[in-house]
């Protein structure tokens, strides 16, 4: 695929991360054990969801020139992964959290993938002007 094929799926890629950054408190009503950590009332929960949908609304503003927030895309893809990581070695530490293995989990590794994938590298980059 040729660079601006690549820059158009990522375009959509981030609309589409950035937009599902929003769902993540529907998902933590309707799959809670794939998608929050405590039940009931959360401090934690809250933060998250915060965080998060900051997160969104910067990674579909970056869609409109990914060229000029990279480092705001592989800062997604890490931390995306770094949270993966922690998350699935608590929820195979705990048992009652072994919902999270096919919720939240895969759903990070996936969004940092796919715009892994489709981010291009300094090299391929567009030119310096």
């Amino acid at each position: 695929m040729d660079t601006q094929g690549r820059i158009g799926m990522l375009r959509v890629a981030l609309v589409l991360v950035g937009l599902a950054c929003f769902s993540l408190y529907p998902l933590m009503i309707v799959w809670p054990s794939g998608w929050a950590w405590h039940v009931g009332h959360s401090d934690y929960a809250w933060m998250i969801i915060g965080l998060y949908a900051t997160l969104g609304v910067f990674l579909v503003r970056a869609s409109v020139d990914p060229y000029q927030h990279l480092s705001l895309i592989w800062f997604t893809v890490w931390s995306s992964l770094v949270h993966a990581a922690i998350m699935a070695i608590q929820a195979i530490q705990q048992p009652g959290q072994r919902g999270h293995l096919w919720g939240d989990v895969p759903g990070l590794v996936l969004a940092a993938l796919v715009l892994a994938a489709l981010t291009p590298r300094r090299k391929d980059g567009r030119p310096a002007s």
